[in-house]
C-alpha cells in the first residue's frame, strides 16, 4: 500500500490503498487547499521527476532539499555532533543521493520537527535510518502518518547531548525551535523552520498564524515566544528555506522584530 502524499503540503499519510478525502493539514485554516483540488502522489512519483538538493550551509550543517522545490519548498538541516546527528525539519523526498550522504555523515539519530507543515515523509526517513521522531504532545493530533518511532515530549527535550528542542508555540501550540550552541563558529545558531521565520530583509524575521492566509499571532503570543527563546545564547537563525538566514546578530534581531510587530498591531507607525 502507498503512503499517500499531499502535493499541497507534502506531508505523507498512512499506507491506504486509496488516498485519503482529504489532508487534514491542507483543510486547517492555517494551510489551504490546491486551487485544483485536493490532490494525492507518492515518494516514488516525486523522485521520478525530482532529485534531492544537498548544500553545505556550514561546517556541521547540511541542507537537504528537492530540486525543483515541490509543496511547500522548504529544505530539512542535518545537525551533525560527535553525539549523534539530528536531522531539522524534513522533507517529502528520499532518493539514492541523499541516502548515501547522511549514512556518510553517520546517519541520523532523532528527527525533530519545527511543526506539522514541515513533517513531510518523517516516518520514511526515520525508517531508513533506524531513528526515532520527536513531536511535542501539543501536536499530537496532527500526526498523519503513525509510527511506533515517535516520541512525544513537552517543553525541551534533548535529541542528543547538547543539542536543545524547545517549545515556543505561535504558528501552532507546539512549534519548536532548535539550539545548536556551537553552530556559528560557536557563536550559536537557532534553527526555526517558519515558526519564526527569516523574512526576504534578512535582519529581520516576522511571526504568524497562518503565512499563505496571512493571520497574524496575538499579541501575548508575540511576548511568550520571545520569553521562550531567551534563555538561549545565538548569533544566526536559520529558518525553513534556502537563503533565508540571519548571518549574525540573531537573538536581537528576533526581539527587535517581536517589537515592530506588536508596534504595528497597536497602530503605531514609524
Amino acid at each position: 500500500m502507498p503512503a499517500w502524499i499531499c502535493t499541497t503540503c507534502g506531508v505523507q499519510q498512512a499506507d491506504t490503498d486509496e488516498p485519503p478525502p482529504s489532508c487534514a493539514i491542507c483543510t486547517d485554516e492555517r494551510q489551504y487547499v490546491g486551487w485544483e483540488g485536493q490532490r494525492w502522489t507518492t515518494m516514488a512519483e516525486i523522485g521520478a521527476e525530482r532529485a534531492s538538493e544537498l548544500r553545505e550551509e556550514e561546517p556541521g550543517l547540511l541542507g537537504i532539499g528537492t530540486r525543483p522545490a515541490f509543496a511547500i519548498g522548504q529544505r530539512a538541516l542535518l545537525v551533525s555532533t560527535e553525539q549523534g546527528n539530528v536531522l531539522w525539519d524534513c522533507v517529502s523526498l528520499l532518493d539514492e543521493a541523499a541516502h548515501a550522504e547522511v549514512s556518510r555523515r553517520g546517519g541520523i539519530s532523532a528527527i525533530c520537527l519545527s511543526h506539522p507543515h514541515f513533517y513531510a515523509a518523517c516516518v520514511e526517513w526515520a525508517d531508513a535510518f533506524d531513528a526515532e521522531i520527536l513531536i511535542p504532545e501539543a501536536d499530537r493530533q496532527w500526526i498523519q502518518r503513525p509510527s511506533g518511532r515517535v516520541r512525544l515530549w513537552q517543553d525541551r527535550v534533548e535529541p542528543v547531548p547538547g543539542l536543545t528542542v524547545a517549545r515556543i508555540g505561535g504558528h501552532f501550540d507546539g512549534a519548536a525551535v532548535l539550539h545548536w550552541p556551537v553552530g556559528a563558529e560557536g557563536r550559536g545558531a537557532l534553527l526555526t523552520g517558519d515558526t519564526v521565520t527569516v523574512v526576504q530583509d534578512r535582519e529581520w524575521v516576522s511571526f504568524m498564524w497562518s503565512y499563505p492566509n496571512l493571520i497574524p499571532l496575538d499579541p501575548a503570543t508575540i511576548g511568550q515566544i520571545v520569553e521562550r527563546i531567551s534563555p538561549f545564547a545565538f548569533d544566526r537563525v536559520y529558518g525553513g528555506w534556502w537563503g533565508r538566514v540571519v548571518v549574525r546578530d540573531g537573538a536581537a534581531a528576533i526581539r527587535r522584530s517581536a517589537q515592530r510587530y506588536l508596534d504595528r498591531l497597536a497602530g503605531e507607525r514609524p
